[in-house]
């Protein structure tokens, strides 16, 4: 087993930041046997625990197949807090981050979760430490704190909402017109972009993810001179240099449907690498490009896929069930005070339906809301 190590940015909440850097782990790779084994082995296991398998569409492939074949579910991280909520499974696989595992919990706090990898994380998770966003908070006490799902149980006990990349713009859109301030956190680049299309007065935590931050405007000018007739989908927590190129800007299961209904042969998309998996089965035929994260004269961090979704794979999905590694643990009151801002996202999406994007005509099994 391998590691890498990964920068990333940790704003002190003052206007200063710092690069700090943690750790992932690298999975080996299965042989092709190996990996059949592997896939058996966690689907016997699925059943025998009364489990059920809830993938991010960014883990790998054979994790995002084992789900959908055994009944799960592959989506964003809105329709995986709903589907883990509302399974009658009792054991919930998260597949993904631990803020995801988190977030099951909260909602679930009588199921069993369980992580293939407990270290797995996320730079904005990471970037947004509890102690000096309540700090952030406190100075700032006349504005309605919004944080983004990519944060821990503890900074979301300290919001008042919740959302994800699929609901932000209606939630904060919301807001604004009842005229309320906004504190944001952490992604700096989704604030931005809300905060333009929205007009809310919106003060912002300086986090950003390593993925996204790291795709390059001026090179996807150049891509795109190379494929005139390809249709550009971003991703919101790319920088605006990038977002200003789009087509289509949008949370995965939005770029997912931009690809399926779409009438071009050819996609330039600006987000983590993992979704070409389930594109590219809900999208035969059509050409799938990757954004580039790079210039010629420079190396990128990312490469366009994060290295704690990487994390996962089928060793330790098959090791959580044998062995109950993993388990997600949110304590109370955290908990208790984590649950009130999901709630309010939950309800509004419930509540308004038709502020996020139309469903896919023909029905696709597992692909989410959006």
């Amino acid at each position: 087993m391998s590691q890498v190590q990964v920068e990333y940015s940790l704003p002190a909440g003052d206007g200063t930041e710092r690069i700090a850097r943690a750790w992932a782990r690298v999975p080996l790779t299965p042989t092709p046997a190996q990996r059949a084994q592997q896939k058996a082995r966690a689907a016997a296991l699925l059943a025998e625990n009364d489990a059920v398998l809830v993938a991010h569409f960014y883990v790998d492939g054979d994790i995002q197949d084992l789900a959908l074949e055994t009944g799960g579910c592959v989506a964003d991280s809105l329709e995986m807090a709903r589907f883990g909520r509302d399974h009658q499974a009792q054991t919930l696989v998260v597949a993904g981050v631990r803020f995801m595992g988190e977030t099951a919990k909260i909602l679930s706090p009588d199921k069993r979760i369980l992580a293939p990898d407990l270290d797995a994380t996320c730079s904005l998770d990471l970037g947004c430490p509890p102690d000096a966003f309540a700090a952030f908070c406190d100075a700032n006490p006349d504005r309605t704190v919004v944080v983004y799902a990519n944060t821990s149980a503890a900074v979301k006990a300290r919001a008042d909402w919740m959302v994800t990349s699929s609901c932000a713009l209606a939630i904060v859109r919301d807001l604004a017109a009842k005229g309320e301030k906004i504190l944001w956190a952490p992604d700096r680049h989704l604030g931005d972009y809300i905060a333009r299309e929205t007009g809310a007065d919106m003060l912002m935590w300086n986090g950003a993810c390593v993925v996204h931050e790291e795709f390059k405007g001026i090179e996807l000018e150049l891509l795109r001179a190379e494929h005139p007739g390809a249709r550009v989908l971003v991703h919101p927590e790319a920088p605006a240099s990038v977002v200003a190129q789009a087509d289509v800007v949008g949370s995965t299961s939005q770029l997912l449907k931009a690809v399926i209904e779409g009438e071009a042969r050819e996609y330039i998309v600006a987000t983590d690498n993992g979704i070409f998996h389930r594109m590219g089965q809900l999208a035969p035929g059509k050409t799938l490009i990757e954004a580039p994260t790079a210039g010629d004269s420079a190396t990128c961090k990312s490469c366009a896929h994060c290295p704690w979704m990487a994390m996962n794979d089928l060793v330790g999905v098959i090791d959580a069930l044998e062995r109950g590694t993993g388990e997600i643990h949110v304590p109370e009151p955290v908990r208790a005070r984590a649950l009130g801002p999901i709630e309010r996202m939950l309800a509004f999406v419930a509540e308004h339906p038709e502020s996020l994007v139309a469903p896919v005509r023909g029905f696709v099994p597992h692909l989410g809301s959006a």
